[in-house]
C-alpha cells in the first residue's frame, strides 16, 4: 500500500533534489594554510560526488575522497547541509559538507591545494565550494580554542614554540609568546628532553596531557 499525504499525494508526486556530498580537508603546507581541491570542468572544486542508492553520507564522503583526490583512512565529520536553491546550475542539489584535517604528510605530492588568505581560499572555486571552505576553517578554529592541537598538526613531541607557530597558522594572525605560553601550558607536560633544532638554543620538548581540554580564557584570547 502506498502512503499518501493528506492531500493525497505520494512521496513521488513531489520533486526531489539530488543529493551530494563535498569534502573540505584542510591541511598546512608551507607554513600555510591549505585546502585540497580537484579538477572538474567547472574549475577546481572541493572532492565530492553524488550520494547512491542504499549508501549513507559518509560512505559517499569517503568514496569521493577515494575517487577524486586518492585520499584513504581520512577521519572527517558534517559541516552543514548547504541548499541554496541555485547553489548548481546542474539542478536543484543539496551538499553536506564535510570537513577534515591532515598533516601533509598524509597527503600525495599530487594531491593540489589552494592557500587559504583570510579565511577563504585564495583563488575561486567552483559551486559554493569558497563557503563551505570558510566554514571549515572557522570550526577548525573554535577545536583549536577547545584543545590542544585536536587534529595532531605537529609531531607527538614538540617545543612551546613550534605549537605556537602552527596556531599561528591556524588562526591567521601573530600570537604573543608569553601569552600563549600561559593558556596552553596546563594542558601539556613535560617530556624531560629538550629539541635543538635549528641549531639554536636548547628548548623544552612538550607532549599534550591525555583529554586535556583548553581553558575558556584561552578559547577568547584566540577567538578575539
Amino acid at each position: 500500500m502506498t502512503w499518501r499525504d493528506r492531500d493525497g499525494k505520494a512521496l513521488t508526486d513531489y520533486p526531489c533534489p539530488s543529493v551530494a556530498v563535498d569534502v573540505a580537508v584542510l591541511t598546512v603546507r608551507e607554513r600555510q594554510l591549505h585546502v585540497v581541491v580537484v579538477p572538474t570542468e567547472r574549475g577546481r572544486a572541493l572532492p565530492g560526488t553524488f550520494l547512491r542508492p542504499e549508501e549513507n553520507l559518509a560512505d559517499a564522503a569517503d568514496r569521493a575522497l577515494q575517487t577524486k583526490a586518492a585520499i584513504v583512512d581520512l577521519t572527517f565529520h558534517q559541516l552543514r547541509m548547504f541548499d541554496a536553491p541555485h547553489r548548481d546550475d546542474r539542478g536543484w542539489v543539496l551538499s553536506m559538507a564535510h570537513s577534515a584535517v591532515v598533516s601533509t604528510r598524509s597527503l600525495s605530492a599530487t594531491n593540489e591545494c589552494v592557500l587559504i588568505d583570510n579565511g577563504r581560499p585564495a583563488s575561486p572555486l567552483a559551486f559554493d565550494h569558497g563557503e563551505m571552505v570558510a566554514e571549515a576553517v572557522l570550526e577548525l578554529r573554535e577545536r583549536y580554542a577547545r584543545e590542544v592541537d585536536p587534529a595532531l598538526l605537529v609531531d607527538e613531541e614538540f617545543t612551546l614554540l613550534e605549537l605556537r607557530e602552527l596556531y599561528e597558522i591556524v588562526f591567521d594572525r601573530p600570537l604573543p609568546k608569553d601569552t600563549f605560553r600561559r593558556h596552553v601550558l596546563g594542558s601539556l607536560e613535560g617530556t624531560g628532553t629538550t629539541s635543538a633544532a635549528g641549531g639554536g638554543r636548547p628548548a623544552e620538548l612538550y607532549r599534550r596531557l591525555p583529554n586535556a581540554t583548553l581553558p575558556p580564557s584561552a578559547g577568547a584570547f584566540l577567538l578575539d
